[in-house]
């Protein structure tokens, strides 16, 4: 059984650290907000110049007026600060974020990520997207393993790139793969999901260290 967005977020709250500065990208990753450790204390932030966010809110604890760069209502915590755009593209272009988690279209079996546009679809622009795969320290993927029955992990981006060999981590509803010294390496299996069945759905070539062992690529 693939794991659900909600295990998947959960899955990748396992990244959060205490005292990290965390932007969380659209879609998927969002729902990251909701699964930071009990006693954990971290800082979101947002493109739109809302940092230090809370969870999801309750439907009575709704307020339009805050929200986060994925337009999503979000709460605010005795942390929460308000800034311009420019000072919150200052800490992630100067260094200041230590994690981003995102969404993508592709990604490489070299770490490459594209997630910005789609040929031929009309966009508003391209966000903080480039700016946070080149500015932060640490960068994990959040997708679907496939759209329809093409896989998104793949030996080459087709799609425009957003970075090159940015990426440190790719979880998806079927697993979770590193980008290691020796490669791109896959590391856990979502339960009920067989290596056969990952390795029929991913073009990129992989390594699989479930239990450090390690074998060899397919």
């Amino acid at each position: 059984m693939a794991w659900t967005r909600e295990q998947m977020a959960a899955v990748a709250a396992q990244e959060l650290n205490d005292g990290f500065y965390v932007n969380l990208g659209i879609g998927i990753p969002t729902l990251v907000a909701n699964y930071v450790p009990s006693g954990m204390h971290i800082v979101l932030h947002g493109e739109n110049g809302l940092i230090g966010t809370g969870p999801f809110p309750l439907e009575h604890e709704v307020d339009a007026d805050i929200v986060n760069a994925s337009k999503q209502t979000v709460t605010e915590l005795p942390l929460t600060s308000y800034v311009d755009s420019a000072t919150s593209f200052g800490l992630v272009r100067g260094g200041h974020i230590d994690l981003a988690i995102l969404g993508a279209m592709q990604v490489s079996e070299t770490g490459d990520i594209a997630n910005w546009t789609v040929p031929g679809k009309t966009l508003k622009g391209m966000g903080g997207a480039m700016d946070l795969v080149a500015g932060v320290k640490r960068v994990v993927v959040l997708m679907e393993h496939t759209a329809g029955d093409k896989s998104k992990l793949v030996k080459q981006c087709t799609l425009p790139l957003t970075g090159r060999g940015v990426v440190s981590k790719v979880i998806t509803d079927l697993g979770e793969f590193e980008f290691l010294p020796e490669g791109l390496t896959l590391v856990a299996l979502a339960p009920d999901v067989s290596l056969n069945e990952i390795r029929a759905k991913t073009e990129a070539s992989f390594r699989v260290d479930l239990h450090g062992a390690g074998h060899e690529s397919r």
